[in-house]
């Protein structure tokens, strides 16, 4: 323990399970809860500095409480790593999974200076009702985080990064539309202490920014009423493929294979955008597991694409995947309708701050309809 600074503060990361297994990371930092309701520049920028100098406290013994149907708990035990990450993947022996998806909550334990301390924890849990589910990128597919490709550009984008807080960052036009209709009416069933409400169609993020901003990505989902869902950020270490964008691909590829080999009741809708080679990695998300992509939608950010991104495009069209491109999110309710997704009616209660312009505009890319999703 050390004898200056915060005692060590377990933050848990957002879990899921599904019948069988759950999974949820949390990581021990020497740290106060993030705040981001500051107003001066400096504040702004000590609160946002704050995240990434993250002081990490290893070997931490951590204690997962779960709560198994009927009411009993379960305890499993855990000591953090010398980056003070904790990740807790158990087996839950065929819980089952509830009919409407639903946030469920979990208690981490810990002891510190001051003595016992606990933390709730968030675990989505998919239900049986929902056949479609949501994989999304983050970077530049609904904030423009400025940090894409690694430390170069968190150097270059400087002052974006270390003095905007959540609420005043700039999202992707039409980014809360399209996730606002994808994600269907609230489900009605969650955990009346999780805080967080679960929506009809599960979401998940895969983004290549680093752990130390998940609390300020879920102020900015918040503060857009997006859709809330686990997010699998990476670790930054110090080699080529973590500080370059050689990993980027291959980090989503085994992220969201993870996702549809968890829930093999469920298709899945994959979006990104052309800054990462989303299009390529999810052509072969979708190649590696027949009949599972539902749809794919790309941002474009106006560069042409390359030989290898026509040739992930061409065999996406062979599968007969729906493909949507287009440089904003105002994605075509034909091409909603098309994968089985109701672009009017449902979502009101989802996204508040949308103001109806008029007929959304198709511009799709496909030459083909799926089967009902």
């Amino acid at each position: 323990m050390p004898f200056f600074g915060h005692p060590p503060h377990v933050f848990p990361y957002f879990g899921h399970r599904n019948d069988r297994r759950l999974t949820i990371t949390a990581r021990a930092l020497r740290a106060r809860e993030p705040s981001w309701d500051h107003q001066s520049d400096f504040a702004k920028v000590r609160a946002l500095w704050s995240q990434f100098a993250s002081k990490e406290h290893p070997n931490l013994p951590v204690s997962l409480v779960i709560a198994a149907p009927g009411g009993s708990e379960r305890r499993h035990e855990g000591v953090t790593n010398d980056e003070g990450f904790v990740r807790f993947d158990v087996d839950i022996d065929g819980w089952g999974l509830p009919a409407a998806t639903a946030w469920e909550t979990v208690r981490f334990e810990w002891h510190n200076v001051n003595g016992a301390q606990t933390a709730d924890g968030y675990v989505l849990a998919p239900g049986t009702q929902s056949s479609l589910a949501v994989i999304s990128d983050i970077d530049d597919t609904i904030i423009e985080t400025g940090i894409t490709g690694g430390i170069g550009n968190v150097a270059r984008n400087w002052r974006r990064l270390l003095a905007t807080m959540p609420s005043d960052r700039t999202q992707v036009p039409g980014a809360d539309r399209l996730y606002g209709h994808l994600a269907g009416a609230p489900s009605g069933h969650d955990d009346p202490g999780t805080r967080r409400v679960a929506t009809e169609r599960p979401f998940f993020y895969i983004s290549s920014s680093p752990w130390n901003l998940f609390h300020y990505l879920v102020a900015f989902m918040e503060s857009r009423s997006l859709p809330l869902g686990p997010i699998h950020l990476r670790d930054w270490g110090f080699n080529r493929s973590t500080l370059g964008s050689a990993g980027h691909g291959l980090h989503k590829r085994l992220a969201a294979t993870a996702l549809l080999e968890a829930y093999p009741h469920m298709r899945f809708a994959l979006i990104g955008d052309d800054t990462q080679g989303d299009l390529i990695a999810f052509s072969e998300i979708a190649m590696e597991n027949p009949g599972r992509v539902a749809a794919i939608f790309i941002r474009m950010n106006g560069e042409p694409h390359t030989a290898e991104e026509l040739a992930a495009k061409a065999r996406i069209d062979d599968a007969g995947i729906p493909l949507w491109l287009g440089d904003s999110f105002d994605v075509g309710a034909d091409f909603l309708d098309r994968i089985g997704v109701s672009s009017v009616g449902d979502t009101a209660q989802i996204v508040e701050t949308i103001e109806e312009d008029g007929a959304l505009q198709d511009t799709t890319e496909t030459a083909q309809s799926p089967q009902d999703a």
